[in-house]
């Protein structure tokens, strides 16, 4: 027998909210998680019994990360303010923005398989799974991401350079990702649902 979803939500919802911070970024993250679990709560009925629960809520944040990324590089209009910085009040790591920034400055392939595999704990064959490719192609990707952080975050002079004359466009990768089909699709559902109720 299934858990109520609140209770998915309430195991799930730090997790999630990482990857979405890693794959998204800090600014998007709140709508990505959010969308999430309202695509999750909608499907949630027809999950198997004995499906992965945590490797399907990642899959689904994987799809609304293309999804808002897609949707701010077709409405993104310029600003003379930057937004507030969002609030890090009861969030693991919400002060550590040397770190997000540096994840952001990471290769689509690359940022998508440390947060999958690192931040939400999926082995490599799921992670493959999710955003395409072999689990050896996965596996390379993370490592070659850690390796990235460890050297940004070892010299910050060299992650402030490398922030800088990143490729506006880098976050395409994620989109480039979007047509590869994985081998396994859980059920998911789009659009709204109630309101979000993360305990955390």
């Amino acid at each position: 027998m299934k858990k109520p979803f609140e209770r998915v939500v309430e195991e799930h919802a730090d997790t999630v909210l990482r990857v979405c911070r890693a794959v998204v970024g800090v600014h998007d993250a709140d709508d990505a998680w959010s969308e999430t679990f309202l695509a999750a709560m909608r499907a949630y009925p027809d999950l198997p019994d004995d499906a992965n629960v945590e490797a399907w809520l990642v899959t689904i944040a994987h799809r609304k990360a293309i999804d808002l990324t897609r949707a701010g590089q077709r409405h993104a209009v310029p600003v003379a303010d930057l937004p507030e910085r969002p609030s890090t009040v009861g969030l693991p790591g919400g002060t550590d923005h040397d770190l997000w920034r540096a994840v952001r400055a990471l290769p689509g392939k690359q940022r998508q398989a440390v947060a999958y595999h690192h931040f939400a704990g999926l082995p490599y064959r799921e992670v493959a799974e999710i955003v395409g490719g072999t689990p050896e192609a996965a596996r390379r990707a993370a490592s070659d991401g850690i390796k990235a952080l460890r050297t940004t975050l070892s010299d910050p002079d060299r992650g402030a350079s490398r922030a800088a004359d990143a490729d506006p466009d880098a976050d395409r990768g994620i989109n480039a990702e979007a047509d590869a089909t994985p081998t396994r699709t859980p059920t998911r559902a789009a659009g709204p649902s109630p309101a979000r109720t993360r305990s955390r």
